[in-house]
């Protein structure tokens, strides 16, 4: 099924892409000495004034040679820039993934362990503030405390933005301060959800037959629920985080805009304020790849986590 999604899903970025910008060149509306004839001459020049279909098809046959197309600002092919800015996404991408999958399972175990108790609705209300929680006000409010109000109160504060010191960092420790407040925003959702998925797994591994078994024969619960229950419970985060770590790099959009964090996402938003729609769809259709491939490697990972599976 990857080959039709990615055609589907491909076709649809391209047509809603194409619908929203048009024939636009940006900047030919700053001239006002063009004529008519050559604004016909620079749309032929980048193709456009070619029929849908011819476009789609010489798009799409780039596409699968590693070509996403070129800027309509300055001409630079658009795989460059994703390659420039794919490390920082996806360094970013990987602390917030690991950052949600230490807290969330931790979380959701205790929390299916001792259901209904105390410490399982303040998890439970805290979930659903995590899941409501915009992004951006998080990040924002955490820029106005650790940054801002930490600097003024004279307390270490962490910087506000960007990926490293341009004059004093570089530095391993450097970098890790820059990462911590737009990691933890980028956190804050997945662990909020992958939580609760543990939880009602846990919930309902422990009510199988063979952990009843295992009780039986005297094992102590500490086994039973981490060495039994733990494994066949965390497939379906398993499935999860082989479905969203590549959605991180399109979440990334507003988490790096708000700490102007040099990724993927920021560039596609500034791209998109300029009206550069190629490098825009380049991005989109990069981010469509990422997500069928990471639909497989879940699906690959089962047969990892149940032999069962892999005996079939």
């Amino acid at each position: 099924m990857a080959v039709p999604i990615l055609i589907g899903s491909t076709t649809l970025i391209f047509i809603a892409m194409t619908a929203s910008a048009g024939n636009y060149v940006p900047g030919m509306d700053l001239n006002s000495n063009m004529r008519p004839e050559d604004i016909q001459r620079l749309r032929a020049s980048l193709g456009l004034d070619q029929p849908l279909y011819i476009q789609y098809a010489h798009w799409i046959i780039g596409i699968a040679h590693g070509d996403f197309g070129r800027s309509m600002i300055d001409g630079t092919a658009v795989s460059t820039h994703i390659l420039e800015r794919l490390p920082n996404t996806l360094e970013l991408s990987l602390a917030a993934l690991l950052i949600a999958v230490v807290l969330a399972i931790p979380l959701g175990v205790a929390g299916g362990i001792m259901r209904g108790s105390l410490f399982d609705r303040l998890l439970t209300a805290i979930s659903v503030a995590g899941f409501a929680m915009p992004q951006f006000w998080l990040g924002l409010l955490m820029i106005l405390l650790l940054s801002v109000s930490f600097h003024t109160w004279g307390l270490p504060s962490l910087p506000s933005g960007g990926a490293y010191d341009p004059v004093f960092g570089g530095g391993i420790l450097d970098r890790l301060t820059h990462l911590a407040m737009p990691a933890a925003v980028l956190s804050t959702l997945y662990i909020a959800t992958w939580s609760r998925y543990v939880r009602g797994s846990i919930i309902e591994v422990l009510s199988a037959d063979y952990i009843r078994t295992a009780r039986s024969k005297g094992m102590s619960e500490r086994r039973v629920v981490y060495v039994h229950a733990l494994r066949n419970a965390l497939m379906p985060l398993a499935t999860l985080v082989g479905l969203e770590f590549p959605r991180l790099f399109s979440g990334t959009l507003v988490v790096e805009v708000v700490f102007a964090w040099p990724g993927i996402g920021l560039f596609s938003y500034q791209r998109a304020l300029q009206a550069d729609y190629t490098s825009v769809l380049g991005v989109s259709a990069f981010v469509a790849i990422l997500v069928v491939a990471g639909n497989i490697v879940a699906d690959l990972s089962y047969g990892l986590i149940d032999p069962r599976i892999r005996a079939r």
